[in-house]
């Protein structure tokens, strides 16, 4: 992927100097989530729930940043600007409103959101409350190590499909979609759920090919890379992966073959027309 040299966004929030202080109490739901993700990755994530835990109530020391996390930052940065050239125009466009653009919010552990406490457990988060995304970049090492989906274009598309998110937000489209789930079964909800993360790739990969039409920003291998990471981070592939056996009621992102499928709906189309997943669905 190319981007060094290239122009970041102002939009970023760099916290991973304060450790976890700050981050708040995670709370029942957000442990439960911790240990969902825990279960579904295959990740010993005692550790965490035990630093949890004790940090209840006292400042931790943040540490210095490295030459590593310094060069995340500029990555990151660079990525989001890239969807800001992106969606500035093509909202406009394509849905005839404004783009306003969201904070992406780098972490380290633990932090605290307009949605509530969250831990690094439970990977990438967008948080409507307040517009911003919050990333641990650490989940980019876990991603090449225990999920084989390494690589910088592969990373850019999670951070794309969490600003896919943003834009469901802007479109209304996660409003009424937080709304119909908590009317309908469990398994209806986690229904709805899953055509929510599918358009969110198909956003991502609007950004996908708009950012290789203008910036030429694709290298050999990159669509690949980011093809890769959306099979790893299938539901099916995720519980095969723990030792589970694959229970479809409890998916709530889709299939590594319909991320994949969503994922390239939107880099050859770039309509965003073409990303209706809930049309499609019959909703």
């Amino acid at each position: 992927m190319q981007w060094r040299g290239r122009r970041g966004s102002s939009n970023i929030e760099d916290r991973r100097g304060m450790g976890a202080a700050g981050a708040g109490g995670v709370g029942v739901v957000g442990m439960l989530a911790i240990l969902a993700v825990g279960y579904f990755f295959g990740i010993d994530i005692t550790p965490i729930v035990q630093g949890l835990d004790q940090g209840q109530g006292q400042v931790q020391q943040g540490r210095p940043l490295t030459e590593d996390d310094r060069q995340w930052g500029e990555f990151v940065s660079v990525v989001v600007a890239d969807t800001e050239e992106v969606w500035g125009p093509t909202l406009p466009q394509q849905a005839g409103m404004n783009y306003a653009e969201p904070t992406l919010v780098l972490f380290t552990g633990a932090v605290q959101s307009a949605c509530g406490g969250a831990s690094a457990a439970m990977g990438p988060f967008y948080c409507p409350g307040d517009r911003k995304i919050y990333l641990d970049t650490d989940f980019f090492d876990m991603m090449a190590s225990r999920m084989g989906a390494g690589g910088d274009f592969a990373y850019a598309y999670v951070i794309a499909h969490e600003v896919g998110h943003h834009v469901q937000n802007l479109t209304g489209t996660l409003g009424k979609v937080n709304s119909l789930r908590g009317q309908v079964s469990e398994s209806d909800s986690n229904r709805i759920s899953v055509l929510t993360e599918l358009q969110a790739d198909c956003y991502a990969g609007i950004w996908a090919r708009q950012a290789q039409d203008r910036f030429g920003t694709l290298e050999e291998g990159d669509l690949q890379e980011a093809m890769g990471a959306a099979q790893a981070v299938g539901d099916d592939v995720i519980q095969s992966n723990a030792g589970r056996t694959p229970v479809p009621d409890s998916f709530t992102h889709g299939t590594a073959a319909q991320r994949q499928e969503w994922l390239m709906r939107g880099f050859d189309s770039g309509d965003m027309a073409r990303c209706d997943t809930f049309a499609e669905a019959g909703l």
